[in-house]
């Protein structure tokens, strides 16, 4: 079992721990549409990624009533 040669003080712990605290997100604007976006990831609204439709939305699909 492991066992502290010293003690650590509360000042060497919290330094030690002074990086690990949450950063907020930093969005970006989506070019094609506006809206907020994750950096380097597709726009959940529109599915445009680098002036480019990668994701087509379902109200833009059109299917057959005799396909389904």
């Amino acid at each position: 079992m492991a066992v502290q040669q010293n003690k650590v003080s509360k000042s060497r712990r919290n330094n030690r721990r002074a990086h690990d605290a949450l950063v907020a997100a930093n969005p970006n604007e989506c070019s094609n549409c506006g809206e907020l976006k994750r950096p380097h990831h597709v726009c959940p609204s529109c599915g445009h990624y680098a002036d480019r439709e990668v994701v087509a939305q379902a109200d833009e699909i059109e299917l057959d009533e005799d396909a389904a």
